[in-house]
């Protein structure tokens, strides 16, 4: 079973994170974070969608309606597929395709109706309806958070970690000269100036 500290959260947006839960994702063989329905509500405990007592509450629903949290966890690896094809072709400057939309509206038409306004400290505030025996709840904000991604200004920002290995980790370049290329240097960014630096030498004879 996956832990809450397995998880990264660094991608600068919800959706980008959710689609960060396959590690290696651009590579022949991803590493799936997301293998059941209780790793998903770890995550969205560990993401803030979920308090603790709601996520306990998911995982014993979990185990008495199986099938119900089998079928939901399908759903949301499928949106979570969505989402990264759809984020990773636009960092390409590739097209989107109709299919992965249409499953990020299919989810969008079954979300955005749970929404309501709530006063808050502040003024106004959103607020989703609670439906403590709703599965996909954990990825209705996720869906939201897609589409105001997609339909930002900040969209031109969406970047892919540059690895030739295949990370594929989708993240928000919010460096002031837009010249971020690594989930981190500490990662790929490390290991790509190395491979660099052994090349250089040994094109040096």
């Amino acid at each position: 079973m996956t832990n809450a500290e397995d998880f990264d959260f660094d991608a600068g947006e919800l959706s980008l994170n959710f689609t960060n839960t396959a590690e290696m994702h651009a590579s022949d063989k991803p590493d799936e974070l997301l293998n059941e329905f209780g790793d998903l509500a770890t995550w969205g405990e560990a993401a803030g969608i979920l308090a603790s007592s709601r996520a306990n509450a998911l995982r014993q629903l979990a185990k008495e309606q199986p099938k119900d949290a089998s079928s939901a966890y399908e759903r949301a690896i499928r949106l979570r597929e969505a989402i990264y094809r759809i984020f990773s072709n636009l960092s390409m400057e590739a097209e989107v395709s109709k299919e992965d939309l249409e499953i990020l509206n299919q989810v969008l038409s079954t979300a955005l109706p749970r929404l309501r306004v709530k006063p808050s400290p502040t003024g106004f505030g959103w607020e989703w309806k609670h439906d403590p025996e709703a599965f996909d709840q954990i990825i209705w904000p996720v869906a939201r958070s897609a589409a105001e991604l997609l339909t930002s200004e900040i969209l031109d920002r969406v970047r892919q970690c540059a690895d030739d290995r295949g990370c594929g980790y989708l993240f928000l370049d919010t460096s002031r000269n837009r010249s971020r290329r690594w989930c981190s240097m500490e990662a790929c960014g490390n290991r790509a100036k190395a491979s660099r630096h052994y090349k250089k030498i040994r094109d040096a004879g």
